[in-house]
């Protein structure tokens, strides 16, 4: 009974692990899609001044 009960608690962190890793891959490509867009943004307005 109690390998059932640790079997799935270690699954129910695992999975919320692996929920959160993705959730922060996510986010870290967000911001370097944002910080690639304003760096283009910034180096085309710099060539026109």
């Amino acid at each position: 009974m109690w390998i059932i009960v640790i079997v799935a608690v270690v699954l129910l962190v695992l999975g919320g692990i692996v929920e959160a890793v993705r959730f922060l891959l996510w986010v870290g490509i967000a911001l370097v899609l944002i910080a690639v867009i304003a760096w283009l943004i910034r180096s085309i307005a710099g060539r026109r001044r």
